[in-house]
């Protein structure tokens, strides 16, 4: 059985990750609603007859963490310190949002990472340091062996994120996943624990 290491909060230099908290709704809603053109082509959407009902992001926030405590995933949101006036790092804004999901141990071992980020934030680096953090954790401290992002095609944001930290892509699937209202193709992209040396984080600076 894994041992579980949640909750977690990472740093590097003005960057952070910490628990996505219950206490977050108002902040992480009001980040969500700025974004909507920014974000909607990327966002996940529920199949037609998938039926998960409708939930609070209080109640969302709580099962997420109940995950993560068993060892299921990692909800982060990420944090800047650059921004003005942001003050002590327990105020620091929530800019964005990273998850691990899809944690599996075993033979396996190995997870998918997801992200976003405000867009007033992006072009700083933040969501490839937030990505190095999270995917270093993953590797030495939970044991994970591989990491695997999908990313369509069309999203050249996150393309360059992948490209930065040197995520090796390993192929299209299509129509893989349901985002904005359809099934998408993705492209594949992976790192094994043995490819990575010091880890991402290192290999940033």
């Amino acid at each position: 059985m894994a041992v579980v290491h949640w909750p977690v909060e990472l740093q590097h230099g003005q960057v952070g990750l910490r628990p996505l908290r219950a206490g977050d709704g108002a902040e992480w809603s009001a980040a969500r609603q700025r974004n909507i053109s920014w974000l909607r082509p990327w966002d996940a959407t529920q199949p037609p007859g998938a039926d998960d009902g409708a939930r609070t992001f209080r109640a969302m926030a709580r099962d997420w963490n109940r995950q993560a405590r068993y060892g299921r995933m990692l909800p982060f949101v990420i944090t800047y310190g650059g921004a003005a006036g942001a003050g002590a790092r327990a105020k620091w804004p929530l800019v964005g949002q990273l998850t691990v999901s899809g944690i599996t141990y075993g033979s396996a071992r190995w997870a998918n990472l997801g992200y976003w980020v405000d867009e007033q934030y992006a072009g700083r680096g933040i969501v490839p340091t937030a990505v190095a953090m999270a995917a270093d954790h993953c590797w030495f401290t939970l044991g994970l062996h591989r990491l695997e992002v999908a990313i369509r095609p069309e999203n050249k944001a996150s393309l360059r994120v992948v490209d930065k930290l040197g995520f090796r892509y390993e192929g299209e699937r299509p129509r893989f996943l349901h985002i904005d209202g359809e099934w998408r193709d993705h492209r594949i992209f992976a790192l094994n624990a043995e490819e990575v040396g010091p880890g991402l984080v290192a290999r940033l600076t």
